[in-house]
């Protein structure tokens, strides 16, 4: 199978810019020299994913996903470390020469990435035949027309066209020799079954004779496709959407995000529809920050892509009266998701679609402008109309709106919503947030682990004075004292240096507080030897070329303390010697190269070796506050490494003599063991002295 040339590979991650790469994801929002943003790997409200573009390396603190821009790709996508790199040569126009591959060979390259080959072969098929093939053109291009796109939208969304025929499409890929099974597993085909479920061997096409929408994931690679039919038959569905596979899953995608992405960022704001038209018409009309949810109720996993670009979002209604209601329902997730939701409802029998094909873009875009408003006072406005004149209904659809509210994350937020839902009904102000608290309170009863529910954390209880209203988070979490400081352990310390490194072990003076008896039961303390090994390999990764006193590499130093082989650990050994070889070629071991390797645990080595969470406030300098820096200090830090590592050797073999002493002994071997422990002792104290002066150094 061809490979891409090393030096090409180099080329590749020395031009992608990670903050570019991630941004095309997730909005990225800079806080001191990092760049952060809601993790795209899980669900969190509060950042906890980091980039850091000095050395272009992203780490999520939460889910604990970290790599380089490679990795980036092959995480989000899902994909290889070669599909990975071609993806980021196609954005950079970096050309790749490879050598010519048989379908069957790039099929090779495994499940996921072939089932992919496979949906964009069908794309472009349909594609073709909607512009090339007779009956495209009669009809698949002639419905579209008549719809008011036009050729540019066709192009940009790769509209296509499915001929009429049972197998047009199965035999187009097995010409081209594409396995018939990844044409299954994407749903284009299907398998005939007789009345016992057992197959007859017999395939052929499922769409068939329909206007082709292919549905791209946030990268822009095809994953299924919609399909619309013109045939005048009431026994046939109108919309036929791929099956769910290994490449689709419809409650993670929006249509039309990978050609929306920049604009919602942009104009921070996301316009969401309904309907593949709905997006296509707005597009062209000049409204391109705009996403469906292709007929499908709002999932969670839809919102979160939402919010990945904007934190505001305004639903499109179509108006018709069920329609509404049905979409209340998903509107309430957007709530609870954190966005900012409002609303903008058409004139009854009119979808956007319609509606901007009817007045023009420039009047379109002014009704959307004057007629939105918030989802709140949307829904309220609406239901007390409903309800008008029945008590009864009045009151449930009151519930109905208090239930909105508690799923806004925001208490200043609910409060204003509940001082408006208060006029709009007419209804005294603190019998609302009296109701309010009930509905809270008995949420809270119901939820598994007793958080207040509705609508997830911190939609606390409001007080019993109208407009007043407590911090709204739960009594659990309220502050309390931390322990008073002690000394560390070997142990802890071992800890500290393990997921803080040496500088954040050193800035705090070597005493913290106490750590919950149930956290350390839950992780085990790590390996001392381990940690220093760790330590050292993380100051020979990040730092090699920078000089220290005499002129020498941090590399060098480091080398010729401990010579050729010093760590006991195999990936460790194994990346001390990578960085030997690079300086046995006359070249210093780089951190961004090595974080973009190959090798998975290479890759997640160098990532956790080169990322920290927190970052020292520069304010504690103008405080005259002194914290250790081993940028500017690197012998410094080097000596504490060297040392740590070297007393660890002593005390377990101090250990192992002690261990010795237990069982039967002659006594010139007793005897030698002793001296052996006095020695040892000796030196340790000597290291100890070393490192303690080493240490003070700092102060």
């Amino acid at each position: 199978m061809a490979r891409i040339p090393k030096e090409l590979v180099d080329h590749i991650i020395q031009t992608a810019d990670i903050v570019e790469v991630v941004g095309d994801f997730v909005q990225l929002k800079r806080k001191g020299q990092n760049l952060w943003a809601p993790c795209p790997f899980h669900n969190e409200k509060s950042p906890s994913f980091s980039v850091n573009p000095a050395k272009s390396l992203y780490k999520c603190f939460g889910c604990g996903k970290a790599g380089g821009v490679v990795q980036f790709v092959m995480d989000v996508e899902g994909t290889s470390y070669v599909e990975a790199l071609k993806y980021l040569a196609r954005k950079y126009a970096i050309e790749i020469q490879e050598e010519e591959k048989t379908p069957q060979q790039q099929l090779e390259q495994n499940e996921r990435d072939s089932q992919f080959i496979v949906s964009d072969f069908a794309k472009n098929h349909y594609h073709r035949l909607l512009l090339n093939s007779e009956e495209g053109m009669s009809i698949g291009y002639g419905y579209l027309k008549e719809r008011g796109l036009n050729l540019s939208t066709i192009q940009t969304f790769e509209l296509g066209y499915s001929l009429d025929a049972w197998d047009d499409l199965m035999k187009a890929a097995e010409a081209a020799g594409y396995d018939k099974k990844y044409l299954e597993k994407t749903g284009l085909t299907v398998i005939r079954t007789d009345d016992q479920g057992k197959d007859t061997g017999r395939r052929y096409d499922r769409f068939r004779g329909r206007v082709m929408f292919p549905i791209h994931n946030i990268s822009g690679r095809v994953v299924g496709f919609g399909a619309r039919t013109l045939k005048r038959d009431d026994k046939m569905a109108k919309y036929l959407n791929s099956p769910e596979s290994e490449i689709y899953h419809k409650s993670d995608v929006l249509y039309g995000l990978f050609q929306a992405r920049q604009a919602i960022r942009t104009q921070e704001v996301c316009y969401l529809v309904e309907g593949y038209l709905d997006v296509l018409s707005l597009y062209q009309g000049g409204i391109k920050n705009v996403v469906a949810s292709s007929g499908t109720s709002l999932t969670e996993g839809q919102i979160r892509l939402i919010k990945r670009y904007s934190d505001n979002v305004t639903v499109l209604y179509d108006g018709d009266a069920a329609g509404i209601k049905a979409s209340l329902r998903g509107t309430d997730l957007l709530l609870e998701g954190g966005l900012n939701v409002r609303v903008v409802l058409f004139p009854d029998g009119d979808d956007p679609d319609s509606y901007i094909r009817k007045v023009g873009d420039q009047r379109f875009t002014e009704y959307i402008e004057t007629k939105s408003q918030d989802f709140i006072s949307f829904k309220t406005t609406l239901v007390a109309r409903e309800a008008s004149g029945d008590p009864v209904k009045k009151a449930e659809a009151i519930r109905d709106v208090l239930h909105s509210i508690a799923k806004v994350p925001d208490a200043i937020k609910r409060q204003v919503f509940l001082q408006q839902t208060s006029a709009t009904f007419g209804i005294d102000e603190q019998v609302l947030i009296t109701e309010y608290n009930k509905l809270v309170k008995t949420a809270s009863q119901k939820a598994p682990d007793g958080r207040p529910q509705p609508g997830g954390e911190n939609r606390g209880n409001y007080g019993q004075g109208a407009g007043s209203a407590n911090t709204g988070y739960p009594p659990s979490s309220t502050p309390r004292p931390a322990p008073a400081a002690r000394p560390m352990t070997d142990e802890e310390e071992a800890e500290m240096l393990m997921y803080g490194g040496a500088e954040a072990a050193e800035s705090l003076g070597n005493s913290f507080a106490a750590a919950p008896a149930k956290a350390a039961e839950q992780e085990p303390m790590p390996d001392m030897l381990q940690v220093c090994e760790r330590e050292v390999l993380r100051l020979l990764v990040l730092y090699a070329g920078r000089e220290i006193d005499n002129e020498m590499s941090v590399a060098g130093y480091l080398m010729g303390q401990l010579g050729e082989y010093p760590l006991t650990f195999p990936l460790y050994a194994e990346m001390w010697e990578i960085c030997r070889q690079e300086l046995l070629a006359g070249r210093f071991p780089d951190a961004r190269q090595l974080a973009q390797n190959e090798r998975e645990d290479i890759r997640q080595l160098i990532t956790d070796l080169a990322t920290e969470r927190y970052e020292i406030s520069p304010n504690w300098r103008t405080k005259e506050i002194y914290v250790f820096n081993e940028v500017d200090l690197p012998q410094l830090a080097c000596d504490n490494a060297v040392l740590r590592l070297n007393k660890v050797h002593v005390q377990r073999e101090l250990d192992q003599c002690l261990e010795k002493l237990r069982h039967p002994l002659e006594d010139a071997e007793m005897f030698e063991i002793l001296g052996d422990i006095k020695r040892l002792k000796e030196l340790d104290n000597e290291l100890a002295g070393l490192l303690g002066t080493v240490v003070g150094r700092s102060a």
